[in-house]
């Protein structure tokens, strides 16, 4: 309740402040708009840039030659070290299994 009660004490005062003070607050407000405008163009152009940059067709190549396919013999690889951890947590397992039955 006290915080409405402060809001709205705010919201008057303020109101009665933009009355009273109405000429500096068009300097302000006409101070303020450029900056805005600056700073708003200045992150539009950015992501305006991002996203022309992703549609343009010669910077693709690049990232299409960083994620090729592996090899067939680096599959082969991977599915054996797999294969090795899948075998070494058997073994955790069945060794877990044992000191669980020994106490």
């Amino acid at each position: 309740m006290k915080v409405f009660l402060g809001g709205l004490a705010a919201a008057f005062f303020g109101i009665i402040g933009i009355f009273i003070w109405f000429k500096p607050f068009l300097n302000l407000l006409a101070g303020a708009i450029p900056l805005m405008l600056l700073l708003g163009g200045a992150m539009a152009a950015y992501l305006g840039y991002d996203e022309v940059k992703d549609q343009l067709p010669f910077g693709k190549k690049k990232e299409e030659e960083a994620v090729a396919e592996p090899a067939a013999d680096d599959l082969s690889k991977y599915k054996e070290e797999a294969e090795k951890y899948k075998q070494e947590v058997e073994k955790l397992k069945a060794e877990l299994e044992k000191a669980k039955s020994a106490s």
